[in-house]
């Protein structure tokens, strides 16, 4: 496992695990990152993140990708 601000962009991967406290997961799964989910970096600059999830792009800091392991 490893956090999504770690991945390639372009690559599509699977949600294994949301982390942080109970609101930041909340948050999160808002957004629509839940385990089992996919997720596709497409692009990163400066640790910031945007992701393709369930058809939406989705801005997220680096903090925040760091709690999304994939």
């Amino acid at each position: 496992m490893m956090p999504l601000s770690y991945a390639n962009p372009g690559e599509e991967a699977v949600i294994r695990k949301v982390g942080g406290s109970p609101e930041v997961r909340k948050h999160l799964e808002n957004l629509g990152f839940v385990a089992g989910g996919t997720a596709t970096v497409i692009t990163s600059m400066n640790g910031n993140v945007i992701v393709k999830v369930k058809e939406s792009r989705v801005a997220i800091d680096e903090e925040m990708a760091r709690k999304i392991m994939i």
